[in-house]
């Protein structure tokens, strides 16, 4: 048999390394990545499928999610742009929101039972680590969920089984990235959590078994290649039967040549040594050498980190297992917003808050490249403080007046840098752009924005705001502008319109942006 048709093995001891693993994320993307990613934004712009963030509004979608479509296409803007635009058509098709919002939790759990469950904990970098134990998928229960009806009153055009699929990866970018990018305490906070690792156990798999799931797993590579690019960091093999290097040539056609790549088969002897090179050995589970008392099905076990940041307020269960998505609360705080369906009758449960010493990922402007240095805070006046490349972004919006600012603990500020990193700091009076850059290019992004900005009304903790108030600064005439990056900026003129993208009618994607909006707020809190 070809080297061709041979499996992965373990993976070099090189790949643990950070500087491996954070090429081509925020935070350390290269100028000609950071140029891209420009080109990119603006192209979705013109377009209508992005809207950038404003006086009185967020992003439609954060650098994070933006730059794992330009990962998946070797950062070529016009390859991104294509497949970002076919996702956020597809998502508007299948009402996406809607279906994570109004799901049954019924076929939510139905869902969750055959397909990779995260543990609760996360590896060595802060990423989630999912179980997939295939062995438990007989026949007889994937039978009975591929028949199955849904319960859940959103509907779309594609299969049932498919939307139960969605609402997982949903989960997974709404739920446990933006949880574990938020987290203090894991290396590297500058780039957010965007990807997980899978420990995948085939032992007691026979082939005709392999056989009949390879439409099930099919569903969700081919899912995750097409809509969801980038979420998986790796997936490692185990207990694979004497067959599987024999058989590896056809099995590998049902996955996209990505996908196989992220594949390493592990033997025995390797299991412990691999894992352990990714994972603390508190989070590995006991039936591959590790500490962790964890197998599918049971109640994900979070690290004790994620824990002393969490104030649970709702069932630890529900919070785990069923539909749950962060936005911002009153208080500027993170939120877990429980929703789905019971009985047909949405839940908006509030199911835990991250205290204020968790660390809120911040998504920094693409026109600063390279990694962000971590810095102490220290007393500066106005005319001393140096401003894009090293003040977060929350204070940043502060000092403009944005009404997205949002009050910081002393420990949520970056720190950590070394001397000559601050003293090179100190010295810079603005950050040195891209060499497209040019000044009036410049004043169009970064012109900062007028200090009386209008603030939205806050409600009272519980109360919703009043359904009839609609946002009051939706003037047709004020506008976003942004610069074509070829040395000859021009503006592009989006009318702001409550808040929302401009033009298209479509569902406005969050992905790992949770969403800032008080009338979510439940009126009643446990």
């Amino acid at each position: 048999m070809s080297d061709a048709n041979q499996p992965n093995g373990a993976p070099p001891a090189s790949a643990a390394l950070e500087s491996v693993r954070l090429k081509g994320h925020i935070g350390h993307l290269t100028e000609e990545e950071g140029s891209a990613l420009d080109k990119f934004k603006l192209l979705a712009a013109q377009k209508g499928f992005y809207t950038p963030a404003g006086p009185i509004n967020k992003a439609s979608h954060d650098d994070g999610t933006l730059v794992r479509y330009l990962r998946a296409r070797k950062f070529v803007p016009q390859d991104a742009f294509q497949q970002f635009s076919d996702t956020e058509k597809w998502r508007k098709d299948n009402d996406l929101e809607a279906l994570y919002e109004k799901i049954d939790l019924h076929d939510y759990q139905e869902a969750r039972s055959v397909y990779p469950q995260w543990t609760g904990r996360r590896d060595k970098r802060g990423i989630p680590v999912y179980l997939y134990e295939v062995g438990k998928l007989d026949s007889k229960k994937m039978i009975a969920y591929s028949s199955s009806t849904s319960k859940s009153k959103v509907k779309g055009p594609s299969p049932s089984r498919m939307l139960r699929l969605f609402a997982l990866y949903e989960n997974l970018t709404r739920f446990v990235m933006p949880l574990c990018s938020s987290v203090p305490g894991r290396p590297n906070p500058e780039t957010p959590v965007d990807q997980s690792n899978n420990i995948v156990d085939i032992s007691r798999v026979g082939l005709k078994q392999f056989w009949n799931l390879r439409g099930h797993m099919q569903d969700a590579s081919q899912l995750a290649t097409a809509h969801y690019p980038e979420t998986l960091d790796r997936i490692f093999i185990i207990g694979a039967p004497a067959f599987f290097p024999t058989v590896w040539g056809w099995i590998k056609k049902w996955f996209d040549p990505i996908t196989t790549s992220k594949i390493f088969i592990l033997s025995e002897k390797d299991v412990l040594p691999t894992l352990s090179a990714f994972i603390e050995i508190e989070s590995i589970p006991k039936k591959y050498g590790g500490k962790l008392d964890f197998e599918c099905g049971k109640l994900p076990l979070i690290d004790s980190q994620v824990r002393a940041a969490l104030d649970l307020r709702g069932p630890e269960e529900l919070f785990l297992t069923a539909p749950v998505r962060w936005m911002d609360d009153e208080n500027g705080e993170m939120m877990a917003l429980g929703v789905g369906s019971v009985d047909g009758h949405e839940r908006k449960e509030r199911m835990a808050v991250l205290h204020q010493i968790a660390v809120r990922q911040l998504t920094r402007s693409s026109t600063h490249q390279g990694p962000i240095p971590q810095y102490k805070p220290t007393a500066q006046t106005e005319s001393q403080a140096v401003q894009p490349a090293i003040i977060n972004t929350v204070q940043r919006n502060e000092k403009e007046g944005r009404t997205d600012s949002r009050p910081q603990s002393k420990h949520q500020q970056l720190a950590g840098t070394s001397e000559k990193d601050h003293a090179v700091a100190q010295q810079q009076q603005q950050y040195a752009p891209p060499p497209y850059d040019t000044e009036a290019s410049r004043n169009t992004v970064e012109k900062p924005q007028a200090q009386n900005a209008p603030q939205e009304p806050q409600a009272p903790l519980g109360q919703r705001l009043d359904p009839t108030f609609t946002e009051s600064h939706s003037d047709p005439a004020k506008t976003l502008t942004s610069s074509v990056p070829n040395g000859k900026p021009t503006s592009i003129e989006m009318p702001i319109r409550n808040g929302a993208p401009p033009p298209l009618d479509r569902t406005e994607t969050k992905y790992m942006t949770p969403p800032s909006d008080p009338s979510e707020i439940p009126k009643e809190f446990p």
